[in-house]
């Protein structure tokens, strides 16, 4: 099915890979189309209860292949034909979404590392806002997930100077959840998914919902939105498991139901 994109599901995890090692696995029209695919895939497959996206080789992702680029590119028109979908697709999953930076995440690269909910960093992976240096906003989505990541003036800092952040630092500036070590990588990948897809998968989406809802209501809409929120949380089999769990003083078996 797919050519550009890796697509595996374990332990209730789907893995998306990008492979394009070749080519630090540079974007193309062909892999942007993949991955959205990849995206609504395992959105409805009701045995993913996680999604993790990385790249194969020693890169997570490049950014755009410079390659493609011509002076008469209208770039504006490829974000609208070629990234934005792949991005709203993105949003639209309502389960978590890792992404298992494992080497380079620059310019779009970048971008879609931080639309997704969690980034997981080896020790080896470095962050670079590479727009800059091709005298180019930062785009696909970044400027809109940074400053909600790391407050506004961090990433006018980012943005502007583009210098390379590397894996500890981008922990320390709240870009990435955890660095592991290179030797033990897909382990360490492994365990956080895992045990992502082993929680209360209705709860995530929801709580995904409310986060991107904050943004935009004022305290009177979001209260309501809390209410109904929690009325359909409240409704699940995995509410009804966690009483009784908490009950019976036992670890809880939640099934994502």
């Amino acid at each position: 099915m797919f050519e550009t994109v890796l697509y595996e599901v374990r332990n209730q995890v789907a893995y998306i890979t990008l492979n394009r090692p070749e080519k630090l696995n540079a974007f193309t029209e062909q892999l942007n189309n993949e991955l959205q695919a990849a995206f609504k895939k395992a959105s409805r497959d009701e045995n993913v209860r996680a999604l993790v996206i990385t790249g194969a080789g020693r890169a997570f992702c490049s950014g755009e292949d410079l390659a493609g680029v011509s002076e008469e590119m209208d770039h504006g028109e490829v974000l609208r034909k070629r990234y934005n979908p792949m991005l709203l697709e993105l949003n639209r999953c309502e389960k978590p979404v890792v992404a298992a930076v494992n080497g380079v995440a620059a310019g779009a690269g970048m971008s879609l590392a931080l639309a997704c909910d969690f980034r997981i960093a080896s020790e080896k992976a470095n962050f670079v806002e590479a727009f800059i240096h091709v005298g180019l906003v930062p785009d696909a989505g970044n400027l809109y997930y940074l400053p909600r990541i790391i407050g506004q003036a961090k990433a006018m800092e980012l943005a502007v100077f583009g210098e390379k952040i590397p894996a500890e630092k981008a922990k320390e500036l709240g870009l990435v959840t955890e660095v592991y070590p290179l030797e033990g990588w897909d382990g360490a990948v492994a365990v956080f998914a895992e045990r992502l897809a082993k929680m209360p998968t209705k709860a995530i989406g929801l709580i995904k919902r409310s986060l991107k809802a904050s943004w935009q209501s004022d305290l009177a809409e979001f209260l309501e939105r809390d209410a109904q929120g929690q009325r359909i949380a409240g409704q699940t089999a995995d509410h009804i498991e966690g009483v009784k769990a908490f009950i019976e003083k036992r670890k809880p078996v939640f099934k994502g139901e």
